[in-house]
């Protein structure tokens, strides 16, 4: 069974037809898709990157809150300016209410937002990509890069094109108003679908320092340890579990620097990481993947430093659950998919699916990518296993 899994990732993959070796694609045109935070950073590390830039939104309150701050401000790490939007005498970011204005001369196309939003680009891009267009997804989660690609194909895609799945941001955001504060971010695991595009992964150090290549989407998928971290850190808490935050003497006041991310991981939470970890290895194993990160090192990547520069914020209530739904969807679902495929039992996986539904209010699960929704129904191992070749290869 292990063999025929190996080969099932190989499918998976998609081994490309040209392999360039390490030399780097200059990509000077630059497409941001999305008017939220993640968008307005890539927007602006690309201007700051000396590239030709356009932001597209559907939304006009999106495009107007942008307008309306004079630009997009970043403070703290990173390039550290304020970059300005709609300018005709000076290096500007153009922005556009217009896919195709925004897409057409792009040779690097940035995909945020949440995954229904990334769902919902792959199916509208079908008909406005063009041969040697990269689509990069960040954060791609699990199965995100064969999502992606299933859907350009039942949309008519038929171009050459290169989608990069990484799971990290370069850094992260702590949104204060239309400024953006950034800390340093660890390594994001990065790969080419079609796999061995490794001009590509070059290409975009220039946007995002931090990748992590990996040798297939199927690596990347596995090592997309962001709900493993984040789920126990945001739903287990209270009187009867200890955290990670420093003691404060009985009537003292919290710094505010010492309220992170990383302050929300006890002992409990950590076990719990380490217990979504092993079942992440146990499947991700079944599937001839083998160099994932350990825990401690999916809890350094996620949740960042307890203080400085790599630290990460507290998210708000709202912010929350939008990650909650977004690693149920994204991330642990797809895991349960593969799990089921592999025959290996997923408890702690699956008790975290049922909370997060709970607290959301919705069975979110439902929406989940799973291998059957990306053209992959069939139970015999040798069938899927061609499938999903069909499907990184573009036959189907």
């Amino acid at each position: 069974m292990s063999s025929e899994f190996a080969e099932f990732a190989e499918a998976a993959a998609g081994q490309s037809s040209r392999d360039p070796g390490g030399t780097g694609r200059n990509f000077d045109r630059v497409a941001v898709l999305g008017g939220g935070h993640d968008a307005r950073l890539f927007a602006a590390l690309s201007l700051a990157a000396g590239a030709d830039v356009t932001l597209f939104s559907a939304y006009g309150k999106e495009l107007e809150a942008i307008r309306s701050a004079s630009g997009i401000a970043l403070r703290g790490a990173g390039p550290v300016g304020t970059y300005q939007v709609d300018r005709t005498d000076a290096p500007s970011i153009k922005l556009t209410a217009e896919l195709d204005a925004a897409v057409s001369d792009a040779e690097i196309i940035f995909v945020t937002g949440p995954v229904h939003k990334q769902r919902t680009y792959a199916m509208v891009l079908a008909d406005h990509l063009k041969d040697g267009q990269v689509l990069v997804l960040c954060p791609g989660r699990s199965l995100g890069a064969l999502e992606t690609a299933w859907a350009l194909r039942i949309g008519g895609c038929a171009a050459d094109i290169t989608i990069v799945e990484t799971q990290c941001l370069p850094y992260w955001i702590d949104a204060q108003g239309a400024v953006l504060n950034l800390t340093d971010c660890g390594p994001s695991p990065t790969a080419t679908l079609p796999r061995g595009r490794n001009d590509v992964l070059e290409g975009i150090k220039r946007f995002l320092p931090n990748i992590a290549p990996k040798d297939s989407v199927l690596s990347s998928g596995f090592a997309d340890g962001s709900a493993l971290v984040e789920f126990p850190a945001l739903m287990m808490g209270g009187a009867a579990l200890s955290s990670g935050a420093i003691s404060v003497p009985m009537g003292g006041q919290p710094l505010a620097e010492n309220q992170t991310f990383a302050s929300l991981i006890g002992p409990e939470q950590k076990s719990l990481v380490e217990r979504l970890a092993a079942e992440r290895h146990a499947v991700a194993h079944k599937f001839g993947v083998r160099d994932l990160p350990s825990a401690a090192q999916w809890i350094d990547t996620h949740a960042g430093a307890m203080k400085g520069q790599n630290r990460r914020a507290i998210p708000s209530i709202e912010e929350a659950k939008a990650v909650l739904r977004d690693g149920v969807v994204g991330s642990l679902v797809p895991l349960i998919s593969g799990a089921e495929l592999a025959k290996v039992d997923v408890p702690v996986t699956r008790s975290m699916v049922t909370l997060a539904s709970a607290i959301l209010g919705a069975d979110v699960a439902s929406a989940g990518r799973r291998l059957d929704t990306i053209g992959v129904r069939e139970a015999d191992i040798d069938a899927a296993r061609a499938t999903m070749d069909a499907i990184a290869t573009g036959a189907r």
